[in-house]
């Protein structure tokens, strides 16, 4: 059960952090490169898609390497991770060309520059400085933080306004940020910092654009503080969750058959938040490929053992799980 904790926040935040630059993965994916990394599946399972190979084996590596100092051959190691496909783009290494590396939006011609990082020509001396302050206010360090949300806050909006890649930028930060956290608190954290940032990530551009305006970044750290906080509050949910799941299958171990298993499954990978419009009998012929009468059955089995619970009537009847 904490292992199974453990990889579900892992793909969280692996999942999250790719949307919130725009990137769909596919959950199977990523959970199998995660499993592939930590050396949880034997054999390793195949995965189809590059992009969440590489998600996933970015989250694993900064798990297991998070009390080792920061270095530019990680973050380099990193990026070559994150961009396994050839975008036409330098992976593994600074950004070089000479436009000025800007984040943008509008239409063309009414463009609104929110923000412009150093040029290129910059980077390899503000990565040097950044990289020094970074394993400086580890613990053990020259300059020690000790509040770790602190450290974390300071280092993604550090890294972030340096914007050093190509591509990957906020991905990478975000694991710089949960690095910092488990360096400062002595064990690799557990809670998804994108899953909650992207549940609002207007608020997120927009106190980060605030704080590069300048040096007065106190309101950028209480906006990133709370969000650690609140990440903190959804990883205890899903914990407890997971316990429940647990629970639940002990309770009915023996009694489902094969497609209720297949079905109840399906629900539970939704997670705390619940099966959305809770499941009906049109949902179960889906997922299980069984002829009304089947589903009907099943559906009426699943309620006499009272693994399921009703809801409305008619049309508008809906069945979720008595967890």
């Amino acid at each position: 059960m904490q292992t199974e904790a453990i990889i579900d926040i892992m793909v969280a935040e692996a999942i999250k952090t790719s949307e919130i630059e725009g990137e769909y993965l596919s959950r199977k994916d990523v959970a199998s490169s995660i499993r592939n990394h930590l050396g949880l599946a034997q054999p390793p399972g195949s995965i189809k898609d590059r992009m969440a190979q590489g998600a996933g084996e970015l989250m694993a590596d900064a798990r297991n390497t998070y009390a080792e100092a920061l270095t530019e051959e990680k973050l380099f190691g990193w990026h070559r991770m994150l961009l396994k496909e050839n975008r036409g783009i330098n992976i593994g290494m600074w950004r070089s060309h000479g436009e000025p590396m800007q984040v943008v939006s509008g239409a063309l011609g009414k463009e609104k520059v929110h923000f412009e990082a150093p040029p290129s020509s910059r980077v390899p001396a503000e990565m040097g400085r950044f990289i020094q302050w970074f394993n400086d206010t580890a613990p053990g360090g020259a300059r020690e933080m000790k509040k770790a949300p602190v450290r974390s806050a300071i280092a993604h909006l550090y890294f972030e306004s340096i914007h050093p890649f190509e591509d990957g930028n906020g991905r990478i930060g975000r694991a710089i940020a949960e690095k910092a956290l488990s360096q400062t608190l002595g064990r690799p954290v557990l809670l998804s910092l994108s899953r909650t940032i992207e549940a609002d990530k207007r608020s997120y551009y927009q106190a980060l654009e605030k704080a590069q305006r300048g040096n007065e970044i106190t309101p950028w750290v209480n906006y990133f503080v709370g969000i650690a906080l609140k990440a903190q509050g959804q990883a205890i949910e899903l914990v407890d969750f997971i316990l429940k799941k647990s629970k639940f299958f002990d309770r009915f171990k023996g009694l489902l058959n094969e497609r209720e298993v297949k079905a109840v499954n399906r629900m539970l990978e939704a997670g705390p938040e619940g099966f959305e419009g809770g499941m009906s009998a049109r949902k179960y012929m889906s997922i299980t490929k069984a002829s009304k009468a089947t589903a009907t059955r099943d559906l009426q089995h699943l309620l006499e053992l009272e693994a399921l619970i009703l809801e409305g009537g008619g049309r508008s009847t809906r069945y979720i799980l008595n967890i």
